[in-house]
């Protein structure tokens, strides 16, 4: 069993505050502040400045937190693996899915997940900040993008083909660019982080530089955007293939596409034995990916 002094200094940490983490374990913030100080009496090191507004670590508290985590994950590892409870899918599992795709393609998946296995408790949460795997904090992260994050280990559940499309509208107006080179007098849509655009052509890949018609942090603003008739954008087509198939969008310059790089990742934390719970989530949304959106490739363990 893992040191409970260790585990209840973790929880601070992850709670944020000792009120916060007292209040998940169900006892009294004196209680567990006095569990605090005997841990520091103990290793003779003062772990964490308390102040009325926030918790912070010392260098020492630092040291210990990122000792402990990886201890922890390979102890619960292996009482899983020698009880046999890793074939029991249950627990907690926290994930984070970017916000259009985690709708569009991860939370339709979550009831059939839950309903074959009633004893995980889900916590779920969409958004395009990046979780710190490392800390703690959340066990799984689906991500896209060509790498995965130093340290960290990544399922490739499929690529994330991307298009050059547009509405009708727009080129109705503006007409439709017939080389690449033509882009340039035309107004593109992209978020601020996307530019300059990575093209995979006939000449091999090439970089479209430019600046977007409107400047915008959200890949569903760009969306919509595009739909509304405001410019040509390049987006997944996850994220456009039924305004594709209705005809609300249409691609433009087919002969290039974003670049193959670009992957559909679930990523974790390194772990000597994945839990059940990560991996049957993984293998869950993999298999529907693959099955219904044409997104997916069968992830390995």
């Amino acid at each position: 069993m893992f040191d409970p002094d260790y585990d209840l200094f973790l929880g601070i940490v992850e709670a944020g505050s000792i009120s916060a983490a007292a209040r998940a374990r169900g006892i009294s913030t004196a209680a567990l502040s006095k569990r605090l100080v005997r841990l520091e009496e103990r290793l003779s090191a003062r772990l964490v400045n308390r102040t009325t507004r926030r918790l912070a670590l010392t260098p020492a508290g630092q040291d210990l937190h990122d000792a402990l985590l990886p201890l922890r994950t390979s102890l619960k590892a292996a009482e899983e693996r020698v009880s046999g409870r890793h074939a029991h899918v249950r627990g907690p599992l926290s994930v984070t899915a970017p916000t259009s795709f985690g709708r569009m393609h991860v939370v339709p998946h979550v009831p059939t997940f839950l309903a074959a296995h009633p004893d995980v408790r889900l916590q779920l949460d969409l958004s395009d900040e990046f979780a710190d795997l490392l800390d703690g904090s959340c066990d799984l992260a689906i991500r896209i993008g060509a790498r995965i994050g130093n340290g960290l280990v990544g399922h490739r559940l499929g690529t994330s083909h991307r298009v050059l499309c547009a509405a009708p509208a727009y080129l109705a107006q503006f007409g439709t660019p017939k080389t690449l080179a033509d882009l340039r007098h035309h107004r593109v849509l992209a978020t601020v982080s996307q530019l300059p655009w990575q093209l995979d052509g006939p000449e091999g890949t090439v970089t479209h530089s430019g600046q977007s018609h409107v400047r915008t942090n959200s890949s569903e603003v760009v969306r919509e955007l595009a739909l509304g008739g405001c410019g040509i954008a390049l987006r997944s087509l996850w994220d456009v293939h039924e305004a594709l198939a209705s005809g609300a969008l249409a691609r433009v310059l087919p002969q290039y596409q974003g670049s193959q790089d670009v992957g559909i990742y679930a990523v974790h934390a390194p772990t000597p034995a994945l839990p059940a719970r990560i991996e049957a989530f993984i293998a869950h949304l993999g298999a529907h990916l693959q099955a219904g959106s044409g997104l997916g490739q069968a992830p390995d363990f």
